[in-house]
């Protein structure tokens, strides 16, 4: 996996953290539920570079 992909997904977890973190505090369930829609996507993206990785 190239850095350029494990900074972006590390970005993206980051950022799906946040909004959650707004979300919560903000009581915006539809915020809340996008950080964590982030955060999933950015985990899958990661485990399908692990997987590649692993092939290499």
């Amino acid at each position: 996996m190239g850095l350029d992909d494990k900074i972006k997904n590390a970005a993206q977890e980051a950022g799906g953290k946040a909004k959650e973190a707004v979300g919560d505090a903000t009581d915006n369930e539809r915020l809340e539920a996008e950080g964590q829609a982030d955060q999933a996507k950015a985990n899958l993206k990661q485990a399908g570079e692990n997987v590649k990785d692993a092939f290499k």
